[in-house]
């Protein structure tokens, strides 16, 4: 969420900001409504001022014997009238708070200006794509040949866009979790953390998935319980509506969580195989930094995603989002592509972002710096990778002609010795 002073204070710069995102996000009537609660605010402090008078003066008119209730029945007035503008200004509030809570976050002014994805900026690429001597399989055909891959029996348990893995599939998920989870802790230094698979809706409001995007969760019929589209809600939640001391940080945390998404508005997006699933598992990066810092730890975080990649010897790019194409509560992502051979293209495994103080002003997470002030901390994330996605891209860039799928060697500790898939 925005600081509301901040926009009131740099209205021009907010506008300006916001046009490069597209849309409307009610700019003119956030001022329109601040301008009248201001009015109402200065009315109401002038009206106390004015009842505080009168009521000194009824004391006065007491101690002289005096008669008291021609200003005892203004004093009455005003505070009727007093008590009307606060009612008024309670509604107000919550209109304020409601068009601010709709509003993204500022992009950061490094973030090229661009209305979809055709204006992403590649940063960087990393190894070469695979040759093949024939025609690549893709990811269903290769699974489902090896018997590691089962679309069909998902959807008669629970419908489409779910997944079941069998036998040495099942085993590469669990591998690939374990391998990121083991990288990111003892190399990179987080913190594993196993947080709750559902949260509640403040806790998704803090990280701005509520109330926008309320129809791409799930939630649990008659609860205040929702199944958490991603780990970046607990984890970054951890410290909801408390103060850190500035010394800690940077703090970094990675969890494992599966992810549960509706997919609203992705009608006939992506529905064969693993691409795009309700249901699908994750290692997430979040970090909570000081705010002269947090590009510098976005910066980091990135790298420690692309480190995944290069041991597992996958080609990927990195692109950096433009405002037309970056996520609500963001101001800066960096999305990293990996190589998919079926589709001759680079595809999304994981998204980072620095959110800068947009989450935490919602959550309430503020730090105390060396000078005793209390402000809001930056929070960043970031997937360290998507395992389905890694899971597919394993197999459709390490087949070979036999149908047969080489296991990375990064991988193959956590293989129970497996080198190689077959059927």
């Amino acid at each position: 969420m925005l600081d509301r002073n901040f926009v009131r204070a740099n209205l021009d710069f907010v506008r300006k900001r916001l046009s490069t995102r597209g849309g409307d996000y009610s700019i003119e009537e956030l001022v329109s409504v601040d301008a009248e609660l201001k009015k109402i605010v200065l009315r109401s402090d002038d009206l106390r001022r004015q009842r505080n008078e009168a009521s000194e003066e009824i004391g006065r008119l007491r101690k002289s014997g005096q008669d008291t209730s021609v200003r005892q029945s203004q004093v009455k007035e005003i505070s009727n009238e007093i008590k009307s503008l606060e009612e008024t200004s309670r509604s107000l509030e919550e209109k304020l708070n409601s068009i601010l809570h709709g509003i993204p976050n500022l992009p950061h002014e490094t973030v090229p200006a661009g209305s979809d994805e055709a204006a992403n900026a590649e940063v960087r690429r990393w190894g070469t794509a695979p040759h093949f001597d024939f025609a690549p399989l893709d990811h269903v055909d290769l699974g489902t040949a090896l018997g590691i891959l089962d679309l069909d029996r998902a959807a008669k348990i629970a419908g489409t866009r779910f997944s079941l893995l069998r036998a040495a599939g099942a085993l590469m998920e669990r591998a690939l979790i374990n391998f990121m989870l083991e990288v990111h802790v003892t190399q990179h230094g987080y913190t594993e953390v196993l947080p709750p698979f559902v949260a509640n809706s403040t806790s998704l409001f803090g990280t701005g998935n509520l109330p926008k995007f309320a129809t791409d969760l799930f939630r649990l019929e008659g609860t205040d319980y929702y199944l958490i589209p991603t780990a970046e809600v607990p984890v970054t939640n951890i410290y909801q509506n408390e103060i850190l001391e500035g010394e800690t940080l940077p703090q970094k945390f990675v969890a494992y969580t599966p992810c549960f998404r509706s997919e609203a508005g992705s009608y006939g997006k992506d529905t064969r195989g693993l691409i795009r699933q309700h249901q699908f598992n994750k290692v997430e990066l979040v970090k909570f930094a000081h705010p002269d810092k947090s590009y510098e730890e976005l910066e980091a975080l990135t790298r420690d995603a692309e480190e995944i990649l290069q041991r597992l010897g996958l080609h990927y790019r990195v692109v950096v989002l433009c405002t037309g194409d970056m996520g609500f509560s963001s101001a800066k992502t960096y999305d990293i592509e990996v190589w998919l051979p079926s589709q001759n293209r680079f595809r999304e495994i994981s998204s980072c972002s620095n959110f800068e103080a947009f989450q935490a002003r919602r959550a309430g997470i503020r730090f105390r710096g060396a000078d005793g002030k209390r402000q809001f901390v930056h929070t960043l994330n970031g997937s360290g990778l998507a395992i389905g996605r890694t899971w597919l891209a394993i197999l459709e860039n390490y087949q070979q002609r036999d149908g047969s799928v080489v296991i990375p060697q990064a991988l193959r500790p956590y293989m129970r010795g497996l080198e190689v898939l077959r059927k």
